[in-house]
């Protein structure tokens, strides 16, 4: 019975750390155009310039000169987490000072603006904490970096 856990549990964790990963990656590269045009179906921002206005939307309390300050940094967060997931790199660690807080923080400036219709349009924040918080718990797996390095 705990071999068969064990390993439904490995499997689930490169499941979920791989799926992050490249949610976050995608995202990324949907705000630098790679996924297409505004408009285009299943395309976001399109560019950056879009992300900075929506960084801007949900910082709505920050001054507006420090908006591209804000989406600068959250980016290359996203690019160093997402790569850290895929490759289960210091995975704890991403997935809670990171990841986990990021998406708390996305959750708790975005949940006050519109709570019921960001849920009803597929917002997916809450998922992503839980998810996240169960990597921190659960750990790499047998296949990560952090495995083949003896770091768990």
């Amino acid at each position: 019975m705990y071999v068969t856990l064990n390993r439904a549990t490995d499997y689930s964790t490169v499941f979920l750390r791989i799926a992050l990963g490249i949610s976050f990656l995608s995202a990324v590269a949907d705000r630098f155009g790679l996924w297409g045009a505004y408009g285009q179906p299943n395309v976001a921002w399109g560019d950056f310039s879009r992300f900075v206005a929506y960084t801007g939307k949900l910082n709505w309390f920050a001054p507006t000169a420090l908006i591209p300050a804000l989406a600068w940094p959250a980016t290359s967060a996203e690019v160093l987490l997402g790569l850290a997931l895929d490759s289960g790199f210091f995975t704890r660690v991403a997935a809670f000072i990171g990841s986990g807080e990021m998406a708390v923080g996305y959750f708790m400036v975005h949940a006050p603006q519109s709570f019921w219709p960001a849920i009803n349009q597929g917002d997916a924040a809450i998922l992503f904490c839980l998810v996240f918080f169960y990597l921190v718990f659960a750990g790499p797996g047998t296949w990560s970096l952090d495995s083949l390095i003896g770091k768990t």
